[in-house]
């Protein structure tokens, strides 16, 4: 599903970059163009020295930010920290989760599941990127805006109907 983005994604993930000093903004411009709009499969990631460290960094590169954001909009509580892990695989799909942890009780949620293969996360142009983009920081935001389920007593995505379909990423 494409949908029209109202924001600028790869503009947003450039400035996390410059903000972050990972990197100065004309290697920022570069690193995205480069990586996300090249030729599939993209094998700068695969080539490098170290591929799961450059996989793994490419992805908090691109999803922290939209995490950032979804989590701002969505009014998560001070006490709680939004974060992403990814399990990295050069040979079939790298899975990245969302979670939501609670510092107060240390408890934590999936908040989003996803399934990349690193080598083919490449798009067309920068709409579809900007509507792959927002997709996932709608479906962070919502489910970020939620009760946590600790506080609705079921304790259990699969046991709490509400949750049906929200967490499923559009898995290729």
């Amino acid at each position: 599903m494409i949908t029209q983005s109202a924001r600028n994604w790869i503009s947003y993930l450039a400035d996390a970059l410059i903000d972050a000093r990972t990197m100065p903004s004309w290697e920022a411009a570069d690193y995205l163009t480069d990586n996300l709009f090249d030729a599939s499969p993209n094998t700068k990631l695969l080539e490098a020295k170290e591929p799961h460290e450059a996989v793994a960094q490419f992805l908090q590169r691109i999803y922290a930010p939209i995490v950032e954001a979804a989590a701002r909009e969505a009014g998560t509580q001070q006490s709680s920290r939004v974060r992403v892990f990814t399990d990295i695989s050069l040979t079939s799909e790298t899975t990245v989760l969302i979670v939501s942890i609670s510092e107060h009780t240390e408890a934590s949620e999936l908040v989003l599941i996803d399934w990349v293969r690193a080598w083919d996360f490449v798009f067309a142009n920068a709409e579809a990127f900007n509507a792959w983009a927002e997709t996932r920081y709608q479906q962070i935001r919502v489910a970020l805006s939620r009760e946590p389920l600790a506080a609705r007593g079921t304790g259990s995505v699969l046991a709490d109907p509400g949750w049906a379909g929200e967490m499923a990423g559009d898995r290729k």
